[in-house]
């Protein structure tokens, strides 16, 4: 990973205020990285951070996404697996079920599959954003998945 990254941010509804607070007390980290977000949850976050210019070296950039159950999801897990993500920070709601589970357990699937570091809680993206390795080039390894996919076709 370079320097800059490019963290994604989501968020489900009971969960979108707590995420909001959390960008506003890093916002001095996270506006030295570029930000991909879902749709409500990147319109709450870039409100929060209107106006930031950063500081010569920094500058605020949200690439919002669709929403999440309209397939912001998919087009996050379509990133991951090109290779466009470099962290993922999902607050993600275990008391309520999601009309869109499906998609949601997709985009962990993949975030693990392509070893994304992922923080699913303030907790993790506490740890995650204030590990020495989060600001220095860090390549995390991807597992070569060609005898997985060589041995399926053979059956």
């Amino acid at each position: 990973m370079e320097r800059r990254k490019t963290i994604a941010l989501v968020a489900h509804d009971n969960m979108k205020p707590d995420l909001v607070e959390w960008v506003d007390g890093h916002r001095e980290s996270l506006l030295c990285h570029s930000l991909v977000c879902t749709g409500t949850t990147g319109k709450m976050i870039s409100k929060v951070l209107i106006g930031e210019k950063g500081d010569g070296k920094c500058r605020l950039d949200v690439r919002l996404l669709k929403s999440g159950p309209l397939g912001g999801d998919q087009q996050l897990g379509a990133m991951i697996a090109e290779g466009g993500i470099d962290a993922l920070i999902f607050f993600w709601d275990p008391m309520e079920a999601q009309p869109h589970d499906v998609d949601v357990k997709a985009l962990l699937r993949l975030a693990t599959l392509y070893n994304v570091p992922t923080a699913v809680n303030r907790s993790t993206a506490d740890f995650m954003l204030s590990s020495p390795l989060f600001d220095g080039d860090y390549e995390p390894m991807v597992k070569d998945y060609r005898s997985y996919v060589e041995r399926s076709l053979d059956r």
